[in-house]
């Protein structure tokens, strides 16, 4: 973690938090409604200025249907009292505007993010930061000296159940973890075709979709030794080594299924005492199976999304605290898929 970050904001907020959102697709769509959510509960923001090329998405209808869902909301904002813009620069000079959601495609991130941070604006940045480390590292490096908070919208840190999962696995309540395994399969995302079926603007399902469970890893087991990567950039296995932790370590992740297959989310944490099982596609969610048979773990309804605006805008508030993610992370974590590129590539065991 990067220690030149303040540990205090120049100011607490009294008010609602101003949000700016660039980019309207799926994900710009997905953090507009968990602002309005986060408000109605309680952590008070208003959107004030929207960013996009499309005249209909400025008009609140942003569209564009992702994992999760089968169909977008018809009108996902009101534009009434919103300032809608096709230039990132007329959104970042709106005084109104102190936290800016970045939801663009991968390669625009790190600027815009810079772009933000410079006007004294907190930043959200949608995941990957970029697809390279060194390109993170730019924007650690800023993120270190500025005076407003930037966050990585690494959701699953922030998923309820997910939650659970890495404080059982750090508190030892159901003893040491033997192993663990993570699914997180789908097709190749259908809007934005021209930007996923680009893997040199992607990064494909490796940087894209199997970077999720890639960052849990770090965050329940610290940065492992060496990874061995099979398959390709769009459906691989990764085992991850580390020094003294669990033995059995893997990552599933991809896209390369038929269009209309569905999604998978899925995880196994295998403890001296218990074992832990995450489907996204079952009810109940969360299970936990022990000596004394199955159980349902109650977790709440709420998902990464939510929880991760809620978290920044909380901070906000209170002028300060720690980030549960920081773009020092993303760094490490870009570092972490590289070397799982390397090792796609090599068919053999690569350092981290």
């Amino acid at each position: 973690m990067n220690e030149a970050r303040p540990a205090a904001l120049e100011r607490a907020f009294d008010g609602p938090v101003g949000v700016g959102v660039i980019g309207l697709g799926f994900m710009g769509r997905t953090h507009v409604q968990a602002y309005a959510k986060a408000d109605a509960a309680g952590w008070a923001n208003r959107l004030v200025a929207v960013c996009d090329q499309d005249p209909e998405r400025r008009a609140g209808r942003a569209g564009g249907a992702g994992n999760l869902e089968d169909e977008a909301p018809e009108q996902v904002f009101d534009p009434a009292g919103v300032l809608a813009t096709a230039e990132a620069e007329e959104l970042l000079a709106c005084d109104e505007v102190e936290l800016v959601s970045i939801c663009t495609h991968t390669d625009t991130h790190v600027d815009l993010a810079l772009r933000a941070l410079a006007a004294g604006k907190h930043c959200l940045v949608e995941k990957p930061v970029a697809l390279r480390s060194e390109d993170v590292a730019r924007l650690a490096d800023a993120a270190a000296e500025a005076s407003t908070l930037c966050m990585p919208a690494h959701c699953m840190r922030f998923w309820p159940a997910w939650e659970w999962l890495r404080e059982r696995v750090r508190d030892g309540s159901l003893g040491a973890v033997r192993g663990a395994t993570f699914r997180r399969l789908g097709s190749r995302p259908d809007w934005a075709a021209g930007f996923y079926d680009d893997p040199a603007r992607s990064g494909g399902a490796l940087v894209d979709l199997h970077i999720h469970d890639a960052d849990f890893v770090r965050w329940c087991f610290g940065d492992p030794q060496a990874v061995t990567s099979a398959g390709t950039v769009d459906h691989l296995s990764t085992l991850y080594h580390f020094d003294g932790g669990p033995a059995h370590v893997t990552a599933e992740g991809g896209w390369d299924n038929a269009p209309g297959w569905g999604f998978r989310m899925q995880a196994t944490v295998v403890f001296e005492q218990a074992t832990a099982d995450f489907d996204i596609s079952r009810a109940p969610q969360l299970e936990l199976s022990g000596p004394g048979g199955v159980e349902a773990v109650e977790v709440g309804d709420c998902d990464g999304y939510d929880g991760e605006v809620r978290h920044l805008l909380g901070l906000i508030a209170a002028g300060g605290g720690d980030l549960r993610v920081e773009v020092d992370d993303a760094r490490a974590l870009a570092s972490l898929l590289e070397a799982e590129r390397r090792s796609l590539a090599s068919g053999a065991t690569e350092p981290v």
